[in-house]
Order: structure tokens, then C-alpha cells, then sequence
């Protein structure tokens, strides 16, 4: 499967008698039904390790690209219209800033990583605590409850899975405890946020700028509003896109088909 296609349903299952396995690409699976695939006796695997060095950069980026107002600058800069660059045009800083992750895996620990760089102040909220060896090598400090980290934060970076759990982890309540100064970076699954929220949000300046590498649907319709907004970035899923690492899940996936074809322990296996 690339970018959740061809459908895994029930009547492709039955179409296909001698399906041994599926393999995915990317971390995400709430595109996969295990429990229907395991009632065929089909086995599904995905590549979750090799896109988490790329997310992460993406992360930055967006984060970057927002607080420094990159793409309003750029059209600036390179407008017909333009004659001169206002002296007041200001963007936030990044370095010293609190940089709130929801979803300390692998990808969301490469993004500290990243972040410690910055001089930032790194808080996170997770399933399970990291250890203080972990904590300790980033300086990041753990909020056992969410909206503690969203009430302290400059910056809110998403990298969690999409499960029931998360649909809409960020609704209306959680912007609202956002500073009206921060930033949404959202580098896992559209789901995660609600984004008739998140546009009303923005639009009322409860929070300053969102930079989504994700939505729901994606593309967007064009006509949707968030598409609208100048304090907005959006990239078309790319966290994962680089030549490298997308060579690098076709082999993780090949290895992974070999193997279920051959009886095997599958790599990457999802249970």
C-alpha cells in the first residue's frame, strides 16, 4: 500500500483466496483494519523507523517557516507590487522559545533532539514517560497532563498516532488553552486536530499561526478557508519525502513481503 491505496476491504479479501500479507508504507495504521485482516489470516507490516530522521526535520522546518513568516516573505519579496520591505515585518523567535511535542515516540524524541539545538525549552506529554536518561540528554521535562503543555507552550508540535484515542486531541478547549501567541505544527495525522476549531481559531486570534503538513481530507477542497489564511502553512504530506528515505521503505517493505511470503518473522510487523 502507497498513501493508504488500494483499499484493504472485506471484498478485496475475498477476492484475494492467497494474500499472505500487507505492507504499508509509513508509520500510520488507522488506514489498516487489523482485526479484519487477521480473521483472513493476512499479516500487515509497515516502515515506522526509516521516515522519523525526515518528520523530524519537517517538523523543524514548519516551525521555522511559520515563526519567521517565510512564505509571506518570499511573496513579499518577489511581488510586482512590492517597492519597498516594511522595517516593522516581524517574526517570533524560535531560540529560547518552550516548545511544547504531544507524542514523545521516535518521531517527537528526533524533533527535541533537534529542538535542544535551538536552546529551546522542551516540554512533552506522552502515553508513558521516557526515562530520565532521555529526559536528561534533551532537557525535556514531562507534563502528565496535556493542558499543562499547551498552557506553557510557544510552540505545540503534534507527532502522535492517529487511534480513537486522538481523533480531534485538539478541539476548541485545547486551542483555547493555547497563548494567544502560539503556533500549532501538526507533522502526524489530520484527524488529530479539529479543524473547524482550528480555523475559528485563527480567524479569532485565539492562537497566532498553524504550519500542517497534514489535513483531512488531503488535498484540501479549494475552496476551504484554511487555504485562506496568512497565517497558515500548509505542505501536501511530505514529512517522509526524500529520495532516500522513500527508497528506504520500499526495501523495508519488500524485505517485509519476502518474508510473509516465506513464512518468516515479518519486519516491522504490526500486531
Amino acid at each position: 500500500m502507497w498513501y493508504h491505496k488500494p483499499v484493504i476491504n472485506e471484498d478485496m479479501l475475498q477476492s484475494l483466496p492467497n494474500l499472505k500479507i500487507v505492507a504499508s508504507s509509513g508509520v500510520g495504521i488507522d488506514h489498516l483494519d487489523l482485526n479484519l485482516l487477521s480473521s483472513y489470516g493476512v499479516k500487515a507490516s509497515n516502515t515506522p523507523f526509516v521516515v522519523s530522521t525526515d518528520t523530524a526535520d519537517l517538523g523543524m522546518a514548519l516551525m521555522l517557516a511559520s515563526s519567521r513568516r517565510l512564505v509571506e516573505g518570499y511573496q513579499m519579496a518577489v511581488s510586482c507590487d512590492t517597492e519597498y520591505f516594511p522595517a516593522d515585518w516581524l517574526g517570533t523567535e524560535v531560540s529560547g522559545a518552550t516548545l511544547g511535542i504531544v507524542g514523545m515516540g521516535t518521531i517527537g524524541y528526533k524533533v527535541a533532539e533537534r529542538a535542544k539545538g535551538f536552546e529551546m525549552k522542551i516540554l512533552y506529554h506522552n502515553r508513558n514517560r521516557r526515562n530520565k536518561e532521555e529526559e536528561s540528554a534533551v532537557g525535556a521535562i514531562y507534563c502528565k497532563k496535556i493542558d499543562d503543555l499547551l498552557q506553557q507552550s510557544d510552540f505545540v508540535l503534534l507527532s502522535v498516532n492517529l487511534t480513537p484515542e486522538t481523533h480531534k486531541l485538539i478541539g476548541k478547549r485545547e486551542l483555547e488553552l493555547m497563548k494567544p501567541t502560539a503556533t500549532l505544527i501538526n507533522i502526524s495525522r489530520g484527524l488529530v486536530v479539529d479543524q473547524d476549531a482550528l480555523v475559528e481559531a485563527l480567524q479569532n486570534k485565539v492562537i497566532k499561526a498553524a504550519a500542517l503538513d497534514v489535513t483531512y481530507p488531503e488535498p484540501l477542497p479549494r475552496d476551504h478557508p484554511l487555504l485562506k489564511l496568512k497565517n497558515v502553512i500548509i505542505t501536501p504530506h511530505i514529512g517522509s519525502a526524500t529520495k532516500k528515505t522513500r527508497r528506504l521503505m520500499m526495501e523495508n517493505m519488500t524485505e517485509s513481503i519476502q518474508a510473509g511470503l516465506t513464512g518468516l518473522p515479518v519486519p516491522n510487523e504490526v500486531l
